[in-house]
Order: C-alpha cells, then sequence, then structure tokens
C-alpha cells in the first residue's frame, strides 16, 4: 500500500527489530533515523558541507580575482554570483538518513525511530515525505523517491502523536509478548540456556511486569539476563542468583527496594509452578 506502518507499544518490546527483520527478509538496507528533542532538518534531512565549500572557496578566490581584474561592476557581479551559485549544487549536498532514504538507487527499510522523542514542529517537516514520498530543497528543487521506502515510526507513547501524522500511517501496536512467545523468542536467541531455566526466568519476568514499577524489564532485558545466567554456568534460579542479578532486570534503585522483599517467594513459586 506504500503506506508507512506506524509500530507503538512499550519500550522494548522488539519494535526497532522488527525494523531490522523486515529490511533482512526483504533484502533491503536498513536507513535508520534516531529521533531526539532537538532534531531539526539539518540533521534528518540534509545540509551543506560547510567545510567543503570554504576549502573551495580558498582555491577559487585567487582565479576569481583573475578573472573580474579589469572587469566593469555589472560583469564582476555576475562572475561572482556564478561561483556562488557552484557551491549550492549536490557536490556539496551531505545526504542524512530521510534524504539517503528517497534518494538510494535501491529500495530501502525507513526506519524513523521513537519519533515521540522529537519536537511536534518535527512531525509537521515529516508529513510531506510521508504523504507525497518526495523531499524538497530550496537550492535544488524537489527529489522523489527513486524506489518508495516501506517506512516503520515507533513510538513508545511518552506523548501522542498529533492526528496528522496518525492519518498518514498505518498502525500496530506491540506489546509484551506471551510467556510461551517470550520463551520461544530466548531459546532461540540464547540457544545455549536451559529449558527449565528458560522457563523459570520468563515466569519471573511476567511477575515483575504485574507489579507497579518505574519501567518493567523489556524483552532485551530478558535476553540479557539470560546470557549472564549462561555465562555464569546456572540451569536453575534461587533467590540468591535472582538478587545477586536483578540489577539486569531493573534499572531503578526504587524499583529494586519494592522488589527485593518479595522476591523469595517470587523465585519459590515460579520454580514450583515450572518444575
Amino acid at each position: 500500500m506504500q503506506r508507512p506502518l506506524m509500530l507503538e507499544g512499550p519500550a522494548g518490546v522488539g519494535k526497532t527489530d522488527l525494523a531490522r527483520a523486515a529490511a533482512e527478509a526483504l533484502g533491503r538496507p536498513l536507513v535508520r533515523l534516531q529521533c531526539y528533542e532537538g532534531l531539526d532538518e539539518a540533521k534528518a534531512l540534509y545540509e551543506w558541507d560547510y567545510a567543503k565549500q570554504m576549502l573551495y572557496t580558498q582555491l577559487l578566490r585567487d582565479a576569481i580575482a583573475v578573472e573580474t581584474q579589469g572587469a566593469t561592476l555589472a560583469s564582476a557581479a555576475q562572475i561572482v554570483a556564478k561561483s556562488e551559485a557552484s557551491f549550492f549544487t549536490e557536490h556539496f549536498l551531505l545526504s542524512r538518513p530521510l534524504l539517503a532514504a528517497i534518494r538510494s538507487d535501491a529500495p530501502v527499510v525507513l526506519l524513523i525511530d521513537e519519533v515521540d522523542r522529537a519536537d511536534p514542529e518535527f512531525e509537521a517537516f515529516l508529513l510531506e515525505i510521508l504523504s507525497e514520498l518526495q523531499v524538497t530543497i530550496p537550492e535544488l528543487g524537489t527529489f522523489r523517491a527513486k524506489h518508495p521506502p516501506l517506512v516503520l515510526l515507533t513510538t513508545n507513547a511518552t506523548r501522542e502523536m498529533t492526528e496528522a501524522l496518525r492519518r498518514r500511517c498505518l498502525h500496530a501496536f506491540l506489546d509484551y509478548p506471551s510467556s510461551s512467545r517470550e520463551l520461544a523468542i530466548l531459546e532461540l536467541v540464547v540457544p545455549g540456556i536451559d529449558h527449565t531455566l528458560a522457563s523459570h526466568l520468563v515466569a519471573f519476568i511476567g511477575e515483575l511486569r504485574k507489579m507497579d514499577l518505574r519501567k518493567a524489564p523489556a524483552v532485551s532485558e530478558t535476553l540479557d539476563w539470560a546470557r549472564a545466567l549462561v555465562l555464569l554456568g546456572k540451569s536453575k534460579l534461587d533467590p540468591e542468583l535472582a538478587r545477586d542479578t536483578l540489577g539486569l532486570l531493573l534499572k531503578h534503585q526504587e524499583d529494586k527496594l519494592a522488589v527485593e522483599p518479595r522476591l523469595d517467594a517470587m523465585v519459590a513459586a515460579r520454580v514450583l509452578s515450572n518444575p
């Protein structure tokens, strides 16, 4: 349908990995724009290579001086104006992710990651690109996509997206996976893990996500925890092990303090229910 896809959901559920997987499955390069507060056109679309322009200015200065020697004011102005125009060509253009995706000679997957972190004004800037698959550079004109990119936008819902942006996108909500699916992911990504241990980890993390924590463990943190326990040579989850490695799951001290008093009971319940 050549429509952007907006992926919405909690941080760490695999929205960015979905874009990577799409690029790999389609055999396309992945072009990623990481959004942040203060992101502007120069970092997202293009900017001029001022260092190269300054170098060329030094090289052309003497040549222009010779060419304008003895010329009338009007003809000298024309010579200088012609030289100035040559500095705003594609030779001096630095393509940032959005322009790179539009100008690519091959179809790409364009990932606009964490668009909710950018300012609302940046969304208005995106509308032309998402609607028309083109960008306009005042000095050079309009560039239309040679091959329509597959555009994926991710948002952690830290702020509400504008209706104008939502109208231009298809929408998908990605939540934490079910226990069975997370177990399958875990055993695929960490192939050396014991099945019983993997089941205990997934069940324990499921209980953590039910708690009122500042930041619930993401799927990526499940994988980090599993890798750490495999490196430690563990095959069983116990309260001491969970306590010693809790920092791999919980990244805020208040969350650790909330979990630690209940940790023994939580581990025992998970182990008993998944022998």
